[in-house]
């Protein structure tokens, strides 16, 4: 069935967003090749692309790898839509707002440990594209290598559809619900989950709250991937049936509607004489999805030592070396820690990957939270081989601790690890909500070497 029309932002209109986000159903797995129809015989049978596609609908293909690449790793998903996607005015530039892309040229690469503040309440009529930020990444877009960290704050609803050619968009919402209609239906992402729109999937987010706040890896490489589990086994980490795909929903709405694409680290506008969102069936394994990071099963030690944080991956993006990430996206989930003789905060480390770390509910259990802390909506920054570890106040507390089995269910915090190191933009270097004396925290460490002993 239709949706409708495009929603305005406002009281009425988001009560409706609301009531539309918590009645969805949805398609269940990872990588499955789906189908789905909002009106019955949309989906044409026994082909793909038939000399008349049912019900008079366009049949179009979107492809998110090259068409040889093997077939475990190759994804496209045939679409069933009003009007095909070719049939649009031509795109004019517009301006990127905080948006940027990598290659990353503003600063030079910065060894030294860091750490923001959430980001400022947003101007009036902020909605989620205007509100994205970037904080810096790595690679190039153009090239289809590295990535790129970017946080937003919104208070409206998108009118506008968006696109992006250069990467696929992990979102991760902190603050705030969220409603993504995308061409593939709709999906729902409250804080505590995360939703992916693949790379050049149109798709338009409406808030479900006042405000909403998050964090975005842009991945220009390979699409995000589950792990391979090796010695764990068959079952672990994040379960394939736990990600939902939406089902088919459309919208045949005629007027103009502005269509934003991000392409080669530009925005560029058009406008359309009907929405882009238009599909009415679809079939394939190219499709949004959205996972509830509480579902992570967690695996680590029943007996002594920390794990390595590699164990906590939730996706990765493989590169061209075996087991060495373009971008890994890693969640602490709420756990137990039970391992004997041990000191079982994250451990003092200097990492040839590079981490982005963000918060999105409570604290983490290396950090101290509070004011001038680490804090949900913040996030710190680690490129390869700077030192860090825990503060020195969760050392101490750490190392006294009577180790009874413990759970830890009071934050979730998540990382996007990186084989590159991330350099900032200007405006990451020079913001105001940067914290000025991260290095404090390490301050204090005092010496305890007896050679006596």
């Amino acid at each position: 069935m239709s949706d409708g029309g495009t929603p305005r932002a406002g009281g009425p209109e988001r009560e409706d967003a609301r009531k539309a986000a918590e009645g969805l159903t949805y398609l269940s797995g990872f990588g499955n090749e789906h189908s789905s129809e909002a009106v019955p015989g949309a989906l044409p049978e026994g082909r793909n692309s038939p000399q008349r596609a049912p019900l008079g609908l366009y049949a179009e293909q979107l492809s998110g790898t090259a068409f040889t690449e093997p077939r475990a790793h190759n994804r496209r998903s045939w679409l069933y839509r009003v009007r095909p996607s070719a049939a649009h005015p031509a795109f004019t530039r517009t301006g990127n707002g905080a948006l940027r892309t990598a290659p990353f040229t503003e600063t030079v690469p910065d060894p030294n440990r860091l750490r923001w503040d959430p980001l400022p309440e947003p101007p009036r009529g902020t909605d989620f594209l205007a509100g994205l930020w970037t904080l810096g990444g790595n690679g190039d877009a153009t090239q289809r290598t590295g990535m790129a960290v970017h946080l937003y704050h919104a208070d409206t609803s998108m009118e506008r559809v968006f696109s992006d050619a250069d990467g696929e968009l992990l979102i991760v919402p902190e603050h705030g619900g969220l409603l993504l209609r995308t061409e593939f239906g709709l999906l729902h992402a409250e804080p505590g989950d995360v939703a992916l729109v693949p790379r050049g999937v149109r798709f338009r987010v409406e808030l479900l709250d006042a405000t909403a706040r998050g964090y975005v890896c842009e991945n220009y490489g390979a699409p995000f991937r589950l792990p391979d589990l090796g010695p764990i086994g068959a079952n672990g980490l994040a379960n394939p049936r736990d990600f939902r795909a939406p089902v088919a929903a459309y919208e045949d709405v005629e007027g103009p509607v502005e269509v934003v694409n991000k392409f080669c680290g530009n925005l560029w506008t058009a406008t359309y004489d009907h929405s882009p969102l238009d599909v009415v069936a679809w079939h394939g394994n190219l499709v949004p999805y959205v996972y509830d990071l509480r579902r992570f099963n967690v695996i680590g030690t029943i007996s002594y030592d920390h794990p390595d944080p590699s164990i906590f991956t939730v996706l990765t993006s493989p590169s061209d070396t075996p087991g060495l990430a373009g971008v890994d996206f890693v969640v602490f989930a709420p756990r137990w820690l039970v391992g004997e003789d041990t000191f079982r905060p994250p451990y003092f480390h200097r990492n040839v990957m590079s981490e982005y770390m963000g918060l999105v509910e409570g604290a983490y259990d290396a950090k101290t939270a509070g004011k001038g802390g680490f804090v949900p909506g913040g996030g710190s920054l680690h490129n390869m081989m700077s030192a860090h570890g825990p503060d020195r106040e969760t050392f101490d507390r750490a190392s006294a601790a009577e180790l009874r089995p413990q759970k830890v269910d009071d934050g979730l915090a998540f990382m996007f690890e990186t084989r590159w190191p991330v350099t900032l933009t200007g405006q990451a270097a020079g913001a105001d909500h940067l914290q000025p004396r991260y290095d404090d925290v390490w301050r204090g460490l005092e010496r305890h070497f007896r050679p006596e002993a």
